[in-house]
């Protein structure tokens, strides 16, 4: 096929794959809207339950947690109902979650609390294996990474709204909501000042459940089209997923990196409240403002002047030497904040919490960069290599409670960051070596 048809085919794929990634866009932005609102909700849970660092970051546990047990039974439902149907139950699932966090804010439970985010995960685990995929399938593969980024320009661009939304309409007038002014308060009036905030978390997730009801409506009705797996030769040879060391791997890259992005934008909140920065709920925009950077840079990067290895393969180093920035930084200075945003009149931040934002920035690229490489070459597999990386999600729950734990026992949440580097590490090794295994021998391509 000459260059002339090459380029008439992949026109023609962009223009058929338009509307679907509308539809998918909508979802990828409820993705972010939901999941980053829980860097609001961990401070907030905190003073709202006398939590320590460790108990707060059960916040992210009890979401992420989700991914792992409920990934491979969410993949057999999609078996049954196809890509378009399970996008409906997963909407539908985390229709009824939001609604259980009116009992929990009514009660102040903390229980309660973590089994509305569990619901919210479950829901979102069909929603993640079924979309996913779809995006990488739905046009030429050499720009699936592309196409992944646009999906997390939507998802991070809600990031940047929900702790602002939340900011709103649960802390509005309340610049004296924080661990020390509640400390101050005697029993009484701190019981009615808790019952008051909790109380405003109703509303805003009663409208999260109907926008979600609504969604629904849309993807049922749809005329989402369906996506052809692709044929492969070396999947024909395989009896399983296990024996595809770029998709185990790769599952193992994303557990790395859905970890360190979750540190990033939900301990920010945490470590500037800690610090005494007064925009604290709000500091989770700064990471999800970063990321959308990223994401841009790769949409406008990739492939043209880059691949996506060499993307993944930035993104390792770059997370290394932002960890280092935390740990060896100063958190009295803001001299980075200042010269990075300060001029545009944006509140700034001590030199720190501008690194932990700047994670963001260097990480943005993992995920659209992984899943073709992770997916490349599994045929028949794909769904079940797509479940594997939904799995993945996991260390979502795992890594953040390992840098809580860190934070307790050496108190000092600072100190919590020497979690991250080993999983920035794992991504260098699978941008070097990971993605290139087609057998555990290590025979490579």
């Amino acid at each position: 096929m000459d260059t002339a048809a090459i380029d008439e085919k992949n026109r023609a794929e962009a223009k058929g794959s338009l509307v679907p990634m509308l539809i998918i866009g909508m979802l990828f932005f409820i993705f972010g809207f939901v999941t980053w609102l829980n860097g609001s909700l961990i401070p907030f849970l905190r003073i709202l339950c006398d939590l320590n660092d460790f108990q707060a970051l059960f916040v992210t546990f009890a979401f992420y947690i989700a991914y792992t047990v409920m990934a491979l039974p969410m993949s057999f439902i999609l078996s049954r109902t196809g890509y378009k149907d399970g996008m409906a139950i997963g909407l539908g699932i985390m229709a009824v979650a939001a609604l259980v966090f009116i009992p929990a804010a009514q009660t102040g439970s903390y229980p309660v609390f973590l089994l509305g985010l569990f619901g919210l995960g479950a829901g979102l685990t069909i929603l993640q294996t079924a979309s996913n995929p779809y995006v990488v399938r739905v046009g030429p593969p050499e720009s699936a990474a592309t196409r992944i980024a646009i999906m997390g320009i939507l998802n991070k661009g809600a990031g940047v709204l929900a702790p602002m939304v939340f900011t709103a309409l649960v802390l509005s007038g309340l610049a004296d909501f924080n661990t020390e002014a509640i400390a101050k308060l005697g029993e009484a009036e701190r019981e009615a000042k808790l019952d008051d905030v909790a109380g405003r978390l109703v509303m805003p997730y009663i409208y999260m459940s109907a926008l979600l009801v609504l969604l629904l409506a849309l993807v049922k009705f749809s005329g989402l089209p369906t996506i052809e797996e692709e044929k492969s030769e070396d999947s024909e040879s395989k009896s399983g997923i296990l024996q595809f060391p770029q998709a185990v791997l790769g599952a193992v890259a994303l557990f790395s990196y859905v970890g360190v992005e979750v540190i990033a934008g939900d301990t920010i909140g945490l470590y500037g409240e800690r610090l005494g920065v007064a925009n604290f709920s709000s500091l989770t925009s700064y990471t999800m403002v970063f990321m959308v950077i990223g994401y841009l840079i790769g949409i406008f990067s990739i492939p043209r002047l880059i691949s996506q290895q060499q993307a993944l393969l930035g993104s390792g180093i770059a997370g290394s030497l932002c960890v280092f920035g935390v740990l060896f930084g100063s958190s009295e200075s803001t001299a980075i904040a200042g010269a990075l945003w300060g001029w545009a009149g944006i509140p700034v931040v001590p030199d720190t919490v501008a690194f932990v934002a700047l994670m963001g920035l260097a990480h943005a690229l993992v995920w659209p960069a992984i899943w073709p490489l992770a997916l490349e070459g599994l045929g028949k597999f794909t769904a079940q290599g797509s479940a594997l990386l939904i799995m993945g999600i996991a260390g979502g729950a795992v890594i953040p409670l390992a840098f809580g734990k860190v934070a307790e026992v050496a108190d000092a949440t600072v100190t919590g960051y020497w979690v991250a580097l080993p999983s920035y590490l794992f991504i260098l090794f699978y941008a070097l070596k990971g993605h290139k295994l087609r057998s555990w021998q290590g025979s490579g391509q």
